[in-house]
């Protein structure tokens, strides 16, 4: 039996032109893939024929395997002699619980290698026409989940010129009442950005006071929400 490894690879938004060179090599001699529930059936393609597949997915509302249960897994499969690829939506780095995945395998002894992805936080404005930075509306911008909003200080939030929200989907009322409480103004333009860089993208524009509504009845996840003056430059740097 030769020597297992794990790869902890970024799948960027999805798409296959989308992934690294790296990515795309490691696919297509992986013996294991563990993959996120957000990973699609064109990635899934390129896989070779023997490749067992693993689901892990976490999908709120839905069963999925506990993380140390996740970590364990990967642990017997490196110890098993195999070629892993874990895979994950955007980059590893940017929400993706590795840090508990590395550390169980280092733990074990496992040969372990993470391979950066693009992550969905910058990939999904640029593919929406907002830039994240401009030299007169946003000289900053701050990434975070809305996993648990409690986390946050909403009055720092406020002040900052462009946010990008991921997990934001069901909380996209929530998060537009906290920052108006704390100062941000009601016309501050907002997109939610769903499925970014597939095929069934899809694009809601509004502002802080009307997006919820806007957008009520619709499934939103997995989305970006981006809040922020350049919202309002879409219109003219958008490609499509």
């Amino acid at each position: 039996m030769g020597a297992g490894k794990v790869y902890l690879v970024g799948a960027g938004p999805g798409a296959v032109e989308y992934l690294t060179v790296r990515a795309y090599q490691l696919l297509q001699t992986a013996e294991v893939l563990v993959h996120d529930a957000l990973i699609g059936a064109e990635l899934l393609a390129l896989l070779p024929e023997p490749c067992d597949r693993i689901n892990v997915g976490k999908r709120g509302g839905q069963p999925s395997p506990a993380q140390a249960e996740i970590d364990q897994r990967l642990v017997t499969l490196c110890q098993q002699g195999k070629q892993v690829v874990r895979l994950k939506s955007g980059d590893p780095f940017i929400f993706g619980r590795s840090a508990s995945e590395i550390q169980a395998l280092k733990a074990a002894g496992c040969d372990v290698e993470v391979v950066p992805g693009l992550s969905s936080a910058l990939v999904a404005p640029l593919l929406a026409g907002i830039p994240l930075t401009d030299p007169v509306l946003s000289s900053q911008f701050v990434v975070l989940t809305a996993h648990d909003l409690d986390l946050h200080n909403w009055e720092a939030l406020a002040r900052m010129a462009t946010l990008v929200i991921l997990m934001g989907g069901r909380s996209l009322s929530d998060i537009a009442q906290r920052l108006i409480h704390w100062g941000k103004r009601g016309e501050t333009p907002v997109a939610v950005i769903r499925w970014a860089g597939q095929p069934q993208q899809q694009i809601w524009s509004g502002n802080l006071l009307t997006i919820a509504q806007q957008t009520k009845g619709e499934r939103l996840s997995p989305c970006i929400i981006v809040i922020g003056e350049v919202v309002g430059l879409q219109p003219y740097l958008n490609s499509e």
